[in-house]
């Protein structure tokens, strides 16, 4: 039941009220004349009841046109007469059957009912008694009844009547009217929103919520008006909207207003204010309702923050940014992506992007919209065609978007300009197949000259041993050692050569990988190289087995190990192959006692032609190769040595490398 039914409802009962108690100044003012006519009736010698019945008789003359049930009774509440009204209210006819109407009271009322008697008994009228009872059919009525007593010649009460009003229907709406009110106060008390309820701008009902939001109480608030507590910070003044709601322009408005705490500080909250209107439409109460927005509100600031200082970022970085619909739109674009592809903003706004970009790898485009569908985020390279028909390439960074309430509305991404680096990346591929052709042809070119220049050499060797035989009876002693002397140079120069070759294929692409047992490898190589009879080369512990090319290790530890033995003076030399194993690399130690390294020549070492002192054995290639070698398993290699302080060179080799073909 709204509010507009609830003001009916009392209207008509005020209207019943009036015509009732106009008909109760009749029923006093007749009953007034039936008593002076009792009066008169001293001759009359009759029964109590006679009496009774001739006064009844009267009284039915002078209410037979009551609307309202009429009864009277006896002092003992026993019904003697009552009119129409009153039969078809109660449903009894007391000349067809006796009727008590202290039966009828409800017995939660028969206490209240004793006493309204015993007060009618004592002043002679009883006004507006108020009890529930049960009529015939069973159901419960709702009466008010006004009372006066019949009296004798005597002036001793022998009777009563009274009229019965039926406010069944205005109790019920009385309660109704009540629970409506309780449960407002229990919504009141329990919304999170702060309450209050004004008369001229003064306060007189504030909820707990808004006590709490501030910290005044209640009697507090009642003693200030709203300019000492809160002052509107967007939307019109209080006074501005009470005096448009008195004119009766409006009757809700929503200001922003600051409120001040008792403690100190303050907060923001969204005002609704209501107008409470009378029956007749006149301003009674200015009712508001207060939300804490102050969180929201300091949200929002950092968002805008945020979005202008991002705003300002994404229109001035250099990455192109697009946000298309599900259905491939242009939303919107930057500065950035307007000058990466030539056309203005206005020209791709509202238009199909793959369309008028003139996209060339479209099957990357369309799975790429498949996976924007699905919810993923992804990177990817876009080949396109700028407004003046120039072939770019962009890096594209595409990611889902999506509405508030979580539903997919399109994609945003992010183009990197990468023509340029593709076209240098076009030109390094190039680069690399010119150069693995030009490795390749230098290979097989050391190996022709290699063998080109070995086989004159076997022949000088050949000649210089014939000589030597042949001529051996002829040829004086220093003869004989200048022809020992050129073997020695030729096995030289067939040294150097087989080291140019090696070096040469050192970072040949064709690596046959496989598991390698280090300790088989020094063993052959303790075996194929020259050991003088004071050096012993150990190994201390089991070296480890690894993913490897068999040959290259080979080459790697023989360089090294056929260095160590050879450069050692003093009577008891020792060579250590040692081993650590770290978490991305296995790092080896080959140590020496021998002559060591003076620290200058530390790096130079590991170049090629590059030899420590006037050794004619040493061809300066054997660790320029093992550096190559350490490059190609991304490894290291360094020396830690002193002169006359033995050697110890370090080198790592990765257990996983990822450019083994490099």
């Amino acid at each position: 039941m709204d509010n507009k039914e609830v003001q009916l409802l009392k209207r008509a009962l005020e209207r019943q009220k009036k015509a009732r108690q106009q008909a109760e100044r009749i029923l006093e003012q007749k009953s007034t004349e039936l008593y002076e006519t009792t009066q008169q009736l001293k001759e009359a010698n009759g029964t109590l009841e006679n009496l009774l019945s001739e006064k009844v008789s009267e009284l039915d003359n002078v209410f037979v046109n009551i609307i309202d049930p009429y009864v009277v009774m006896d002092m003992y509440a026993n019904v003697i007469n009552m009119n129409t009204s009153a039969k078809e209210f109660l449903g009894y006819d007391n000349t067809k059957e006796k009727v008590n109407l202290t039966s009828l009271v409800h017995q939660d009322y028969l206490k209240y009912t004793a006493e309204s008697f015993k007060y009618l008994l004592e002043v002679g009228t009883l006004k507006n008694y108020r009890a529930k009872i049960s009529v015939k059919n069973g159901d419960e009525k709702w009466i008010e009844i006004n009372a006066s007593l019949i009296f004798n010649t005597k002036r001793e009460p022998i009777g009563a009547q009274g009229i019965i009003r039926d406010i069944t229907q205005e109790m019920e709406i009385k309660e109704l009217l009540e629970q409506q009110r309780k449960q407002l106060d229990i919504i009141v008390e329990s919304s999170p929103l702060g309450i209050i309820l004004s008369v001229e701008s003064q306060i007189i009902k504030s909820n707990r919520t808004f006590t709490e939001l501030l910290g005044y109480t209640e009697a507090e608030f009642k003693k200030m008006k709203f300019e000492e507590f809160s002052k509107v910070i967007e939307g019109p003044s209080a006074n501005e909207i009470v005096m448009q709601m008195s004119e009766g322009k409006i009757d809700k408005d929503v200001v922003i207003k600051r409120y001040y705490k008792k403690q100190g500080g303050c907060l923001i909250g969204k005002t609704s204010i209501s107008a409470v209107r009378d029956y007749k439409g006149n301003l009674k109460y200015v009712l508001a309702m207060v939300e804490d927005i102050t969180r929201e509100r300091e949200a929002e600031e950092r968002l805008i923050y945020e979005r202008e200082k991002y705003a300002s970022i994404i229109a001035n970085m250099n990455l192109g940014l697009v946000e298309v619909d599900t259905e491939d739109v242009i939303q919107f674009v930057n500065q950035s992506f307007c000058s990466m592809s030539g056309f203005q903003e206005d020209e791709l706004l509202g238009k199909k992007g793959s369309d008028v970009l003139r996209v060339q790898n479209k099957n990357v485009l369309d799975k790429e919209n498949e996976k924007r569908a699905e919810g993923e985020s992804d990177s990817y390279e876009l080949e396109v065609l700028d407004k003046s028909g120039k072939i770019k390439h962009w890096l594209v960074s595409g990611a889902p978007r999506y509405d508030g309430d979580k539903k997919l509305i399109g994609s945003v991404g992010i183009h990197l300009d990468i023509t340029t680096q593709k076209l240098l990346e076009l030109q390094k591929e190039l680069l690399v197949k010119e150069l693995e052709q030009s490795n390749k042809g230098l290979q097989e070119y050391a190996h022709i000259v290699s063998h080109d220049l070995k086989s004159p050499l076997r022949s000088i060797s050949a000649l210089a041993t014939w000589i030597q035989d042949d001529y051996k009876d002829v040829l004086d002693e220093a003869g004989q050692e200048n022809l020992t002397l050129m073997q020695d140079k030729v096995a030289s120069m067939d040294k150097l050569i087989q080291g140019i070759l090696e070096y040469s294929t050192a970072n040949d692409s064709a690596l046959d990988n496989s598991s390698v047992d280090l300790n088989k490898v020094v063993e052959k190589i303790k075996e194929s190289i020259f050991i003088p009879e004071h050096v012993a080369l150990v190994v201390p512990k089991p070296l480890p087995t690894i993913i490897a090319d068999s040959t290259k290790m080979h080459q790697l530890f023989q360089n090294i190990l056929s260095n160590a033995v050879v450069h050692i003076e003093k009577e008891k030399g020792l060579v250590e192959v040692l081993f650590v194993e770290n978490k991305t690399h296995w790092q080896f130690s080959i140590k020496d006692n021998g002559v060591g390294i003076p620290k200058e020549y530390h790096k130079k070492i590991f170049e090629i032609f590059q030899s420590i002192g006037a050794n004619e054995r040493s061809t300066g290639i054997g660790l320029s190769i093992v550096k190559k070698i350490i490059d190609r398993y991304e490894g290291e290699v360094w020396v830690e040595s002193e002169k006359d302080m033995g050697t110890e060179f370090h080198f790592t080799i990765k257990k996983e490398p990822t450019n083994l073909n490099s």
